[in-house]
């Protein structure tokens, strides 16, 4: 092939017609040579069988499920718990897999190697497309378990083994899965118990210690110290009320002392005769003018009746003992007496209006004091509130999550939550799925499509025939002068280029006689 010119279609169309035999014999062997190969190969047999997953028949809304991963997630988990050594020796010993040389190890490995699960979309289910549960995957609503062998029997027996261990393992995970939960719940509740009892004791010690000054007793307090205010300032004005009936008492008291002692001094037989015939001019005077009951004409009665009584008195003492008419009688008159009662009444009045106003201010002192203390105990009674509401809350939402958490457990012990139907049981394979022998036919025919275009491609790289005028010109880069065309037995077959129509040329009979300047 001339370089350094640009091809064009006809020259493709030339080559493809010059190597078309390099290209037709590769593709016609290779599909042939895969075909055979296939059968080097020991077959495969792959048997499969399809589980739905069909939600919950209790509606989400009074019963959620404890269960929310992924529904690829769940399964890739219940296959791994599945295909464990241990899981898997029941079924090898009951289907007798472990032959010749071969230990449980190696066939468990072997079964595990040859497990495949694949996803079903809804548009290919056999029951047709679910809705989206929670906790599925997006649009996955079934799956197939496949399992290839090389025996089709035992592919469709040990299938049919995993359906069945997968689908006793989806009611033993969900159960295991709700019980987890229920007992996990259950601690939890008992710890936020323990946890809101223990708040509910700090609260009620912190209400003992601090009863009256409480956030909500700061009012109550104000009211109450206004009161007693007022009792203060009342009882002040009492006080100094008794204090001035007490020295106003004192003084009267002390004009009768004066007047009582000074009358002391005439206390005799002849001053209290002249006494006695004043008060009985009085008498007289008195009866005059008001009648035996007037108190004062009563008074007077009584005087008169007590100087007689006194000077008898004094007669009889005089007659008995002439040496005692000089010592003075010192009984106080009953005003004085009464004066005197009035003052110790003041006394103890006052004594007793003083304790009051000391309590009175002890009162308003303590009380005081709770106002002053209130925003702090406000602020660790609201700490303590805060905490306290938060463990009732942990702890409601604990009982409820476990009321629900219950009922799931429950739903899911009788089988009423989300759950794997066999819809195609395992089948008996009856061509293998590996080697599929079309795909190896069609493998060749594509290597041997691409070893015949290398083929072709090497060849022409390889050519350096000059078959018209741009080869001429890009050989030797010289303008052409003349052409001459063909003239043979096959001219009629040639175009008006000198080149052969409809059959392809010897490359001896394609050069053209060139003239060159």
């Amino acid at each position: 092939m001339i370089e350094n010119r640009e091809l064009s279609v006809d020259d493709y169309l030339a080559m493809l017609r010059r190597r078309l035999k390099v290209l037709l014999i590769p593709a016609l062997v290779a599909p042939l040579v895969g075909f055979l190969v296939s059968y080097a190969f020991s077959p495969k047999y792959t048997s499969q069988a399809t589980i739905l997953v069909e939600g919950q028949k209790v509606p989400e809304g009074y019963v959620p499920s404890v269960v929310t991963q992924d529904l690829t997630q769940r399964i890739n988990t219940m296959v791994q718990r599945m295909l464990t050594d241990k899981r898997l020796q029941p079924m090898i010993d009951r289907l007798g897999l472990a032959k010749g040389s071969m230990s449980i190890a190696d066939v468990a490995e072997q079964v595990r190697s040859n497990t495949q699960i694949e996803q079903v979309q809804p548009a290919v289910t056999t029951a047709g497309p679910a809705k989206r549960k929670p906790g599925q995957g997006s649009d996955v609503t079934a799956f197939n378990v496949n399992f290839t062998f090389d025996n089709p029997r035992e592919a469709q027996q040990i299938c049919i083994e995993l359906t069945s261990m997968l689908l006793s393992e989806n009611i033993s995970y969900r159960t295991e899965v709700a019980k987890d939960t229920t007992d996990f719940l259950t601690q939890q509740l008992e710890q936020a118990k323990h946890d809101l009892d223990d708040r509910d004791s700090k609260m009620a010690t912190f209400k003992k210690q601090y009863m009256g000054q409480l956030p909500g007793d700061e009012e109550n307090n104000l009211k109450i110290l206004m009161g007693l205010n007022s009792q203060l300032d009342a009882n002040t004005q009492a006080l100094n009320r008794a204090q001035q009936d007490k020295a106003y008492t004192e003084s009267v008291l002390a004009q009768q002392l004066a007047v009582w002692r000074s009358s002391q001094t005439a206390n005799n037989p002849q001053t209290m005769q002249q006494q006695l015939a004043i008060l009985q001019s009085q008498l007289i005077t008195l009866q005059a003018r008001y009648t035996d009951d007037h108190p004062d004409v009563v008074k007077t009665k009584n005087d008169i009746a007590e100087l007689k009584r006194r000077l008898n008195e004094m007669n009889s003492e005089a007659a008995q003992s002439p040496a005692s008419n000089d010592k003075p009688n010192v009984t106080e008159s009953p005003e004085i007496q009464q004066l005197r009662l009035q003052v110790h009444q003041y006394d103890e009045a006052i004594a007793q209006t003083a304790r009051d106003q000391k309590r009175l201010q002890g009162q308003i002192q303590a009380y005081q004091g709770r106002v002053a203390l209130s925003p702090a105990v406000e602020e660790q009674y609201k700490a303590l509130t805060r905490d306290y509401e938060t463990a009732q809350k942990s702890y409601t939402d604990l009982l409820s999550n476990k009321s629900k958490s219950e009922l799931a457990t429950a739903m899911e012990s009788q089988q009423r939550g989300e759950q794997m139907t066999l819809v195609n049981p395992a089948g008996l394979p009856d061509a293998p799925s590996f080697p599929v022998r079309w795909m190896f036919a069609a493998g060749g025919l594509g290597g041997g499509l691409a070893l015949g275009i290398g083929i072709a491609l090497w060849l022409e790289l390889r050519d350096k025939s000059i078959r018209n005028e741009e080869d001429v010109q890009a050989a030797l880069e010289l303008p052409m002068l003349v052409s001459v065309p063909w003239i043979g037995s096959d001219a009629k077959d040639r175009g008006s280029d000198g080149r052969l129509q409809g059959r392809s040329r010897p490359p001896s009979e394609e050069k053209k006689e060139t003239v060159e300047v």
